[in-house]
């Protein structure tokens, strides 16, 4: 009789089952948590194992959720929480203080700026050294500059709220193309076959390299908690940089993943000296591929900062350094 009604429940108790897989799946992604539809995981466990036959024919009892969430809870990896950076600045070069940057990025050892404002966007080719504009694109006045990335021999510029991009040559960025996306664009990279669009959630956006049409996204989380604000990105070493709007905070993640590996805080990288009523945040990562030195600076800043991350002290280390 039990070997007849375990065929009979067997859709059933494959339903169950691969619902059971999920909500395992789903539990370890939830950063250990029982919050965020958990309970109903947790009651899903509990009728797949209770439906479950022994060998004796009778199934198997669960004494409470709360015995399974620990066994779950133990079964798992321990999180690894990000590692958090400071930073060393290598070198300071002038900047246009006018320039709301948007986007940076370097191509080929030159640097390239997407520059924001309705009326003052703008796609540059960057002196580094001197901070000089050596060639401009304007964009149409009723247009706001973001995000900027080179994808093959051709750079991607998007707009704010107007659902287009456009695709220059970088050699004199002429004009060869345009691209639509959804909603609002703040943020692209790109590295070989990936290219990521930020657009201020907590959502990363897949776009296909060739026809630039998108083809996933993926949620950031840090220890669960969605990391909204994602702004301008850049690729550094295969991780993905992005400004955290409007913090002085980078978060460093695994693409594939969406999970924060670390955390870069350029508090105080700007001198008060530099600084105005219309100084705004930081935003603007380049990493130089050619040379492997990473960039950095904000809206309407005046230096552009080339930096090494160092490690954070720890609360412990902080402490013994202020006894001292």
């Amino acid at each position: 009789m039990a070997n007849r009604n375990l065929t009979n429940d067997l859709p059933l108790r494959i339903r169950r089952l691969a619902r059971f897989v999920h909500c395992f799946v789903t539990f370890g992604g939830q950063a250990h948590s029982l919050s965020g539809g958990t309970p109903a995981c947790l009651a899903i466990i509990k009728a797949t194992v209770r439906t479950v036959p022994q060998q004796s024919g009778m199934p198997l009892r669960l004494p409470s959720p709360v015995v399974w969430a620990a066994l779950v809870l133990v079964a798992l990896p321990a999180a690894t929480a990000p590692v958090l950076y400071g930073y060393r600045v290598v070198a300071s070069f002038p900047h246009d203080r006018a320039a709301f940057t948007q986007g940076l990025t370097f191509h080929q050892g030159r640097l390239f700026e997407s520059v924001g404002g309705y009326g003052r966007s703008a796609l540059r080719e960057v002196d580094l050294s001197t901070g000089r504009v050596v060639r401009e694109r304007q964009l149409p006045a009723h247009l706001f500059g973001e995000g900027l990335a080179v994808s093959g021999e051709r750079l991607l510029q998007l707009t704010w709220r107007a659902g287009v991009g456009f695709i220059h040559a970088p050699d004199d960025l002429a004009a060869l193309g345009e691209f639509r996306y959804r909603g609002e664009g703040w943020g692209l990279a790109s590295h070989g076959d990936r290219l990521a669009m930020s657009d201020g959630t907590a959502f990363l956006r897949w776009l296909h390299p060739a026809t630039l049409v998108e083809t996933g996204r993926v949620q950031v989380l840090d220890d669960g908690a969605p990391v909204a604000g994602l702004n301008e990105l850049e690729f550094v070493h295969g991780q993905l940089f992005a400004n955290v709007w409007p913090t002085n905070r980078i978060a460093i993640i695994d693409p594939a993943a969406g999970q924060v590996t670390g955390w870069l805080d350029l508090t105080g990288i700007l001198s008060v000296v530099f600084r105005r009523p219309d100084t705004d945040v930081l935003n603007g990562i380049a990493h130089d591929a050619t040379t492997d030195r990473l960039f950095v600076t904000g809206k309407r800043w005046p230096r552009l900062f080339e930096i090494e991350l160092v490690a954070a002290p720890s609360p412990v280390d902080a402490g013994a350094e202020a006894v001292r």
